[in-house]
């Protein structure tokens, strides 16, 4: 009777070790909930890379009125990247960092939401009977100038972070 129970056990073992060999699953090089802290390098990356994105914004609102077609939709994407490269920047930033320039970090979210809103202008002038073209030039002048000082405001705030 032992030596069967031994056996059963030894088979139910062997039975979930296989098991667990051939189940598919996933391996995490680490917990899920652990992140390793940013590096100084990281965050230069993260904040030129902002950099470089804004200024391709605001090469695609001083070349944008030539365009014949799609021109709209050009600098919008632009800008998109714009945000969502400031949002990567703000996710390399360590706790501390957010901490002490988080009134400063609000106010350049503030600022995109500002830029942003002069999408909603440009289709408000339209809507309300002024030509697309002088519309989209108005446009592109204030995104350009707006952009401009966006980034200034951005490069205050790294050098307060020290990157």
């Amino acid at each position: 009777m032992i030596a069967f129970k031994k056996k059963s056990l030894a088979l139910v073992a062997s039975i979930c070790v296989l098991a667990s060999l051939l189940a598919p699953c996933d391996l995490l090089a680490q917990p899920p909930w652990f992140t390793p802290p940013p590096t100084p390098a990281a965050q230069r990356n993260a904040l030129n890379f902002v950099r470089s994105q804004v200024d391709w914004f605001r090469n695609a609102t001083q070349n944008a009125p030539r365009f014949g077609t799609g021109r709209y939709g050009v600098v919008w994407n632009r800008f998109l990247l714009v945000r969502e490269a400031y949002r990567a920047f703000q996710r390399t930033l360590t706790p501390l960092q957010l901490r002490n320039v988080a009134n400063e970090l609000a106010e350049l979210e503030a600022g995109l939401d500002i830029i942003q809103e002069g999408f909603i202008d440009y289709q408000q002038d339209v809507g309300s009977g002024r030509t697309a073209n002088a519309a989209f030039r108005s446009m592109s002048q204030a995104l350009d100038q707006a952009a401009g000082v966006w980034q200034q405001e951005l490069d205050r705030v790294a050098r307060q972070l020290g990157i």
